[in-house]
């Protein structure tokens, strides 16, 4: 009889554990994917070269460029692994917004693999000895990344957080001012898309900078609540 009840109590603290324990081991994955989505930082900088008018026709090694396209590699593959680690918890509140978010997240990821193309074509222009009759098809790449740049990671940026941000306060998962800054930065990060595609405002102007801060906080400040806190409640009691 004893026997039987320690079995049974044992089993029950089991099957309460494990639920909470999965849980703990995707939010922490998922935060680690949302910080590593801001390596390619440091492309802002050394892209600046590589976009020059005359990058084909200069001297001195590549590497910059390869390191950077490498770090923007790691960016796409981190953006669909955040979706994809996520689902099976967010589709519990809503299926296909949950779905909606992977296939939002492949469609920025292939995006910026496109762009790293872009790039990596302009240094295998200057290390095949181009020349000068090279300089067009050179900033016309240049121009290709700008904006394809736009689109991936203007635009699709602000439709992903702002599944997430919806899907993420309904479920209380995080705490709601958290899901909260992404549910307001998407708005205002596509209204800074349109007014760059409009040419109201320059793609490289602080005020393009300023529109896509409330997302870049709300990713980082994301990934850092996933590493350290987690989930707050398990998949059973979602939307409770």
């Amino acid at each position: 009889m004893n026997a039987n009840i320690n079995t049974l109590i044992v089993t029950g603290v089991s099957t309460e554990q494990t639920p909470m324990n999965s849980l703990r081991k995707t939010s922490l994955v998922a935060g680690v994917l949302y910080l590593l989505t801001f390596v390619s930082i440091p492309t802002l900088a050394i892209y600046g070269p590589v976009k020059s008018a005359n990058y084909i026709l200069g001297a001195g090694p590549d590497t910059y460029a390869i390191i950077g396209g490498i770090l923007e590699i790691i960016v796409a593959l981190a953006g669909i692994g955040t979706a994809v680690v996520l689902y099976p918890v967010l589709k519990k509140q809503n299926e296909s917004a949950a779905l909606g978010l992977v296939a939002a997240r492949i469609l920025e990821s292939g995006t910026i693999f496109v762009g790293v193309a872009f790039l990596l074509s302009i240094v295998t222009l200057r290390q095949n000895g181009a020349g000068p009759e090279a300089l067009a098809t050179g900033h016309a790449l240049a121009a290709l990344y700008d904006r394809i740049f736009l689109l991936g990671q203007s635009f699709m940026p602000a439709i992903c957080d702002l599944l997430l941000g919806f899907l993420l306060y309904q479920s209380r998962l995080v705490p709601r001012a958290l899901s909260f800054i992404g549910i307001v930065g998407a708005p205002i990060l596509l209204a800074g898309y349109i007014a760059v595609l409009f040419g109201l405002v320059g793609q490289h102007s602080a005020l393009a900078g300023l529109s896509a801060v409330l997302v870049a906080l709300f990713e980082f400040s994301l990934g850092i609540y996933l590493v350290f806190k987690g989930f707050k409640s398990p998949p059973n009691t979602v939307g409770k």
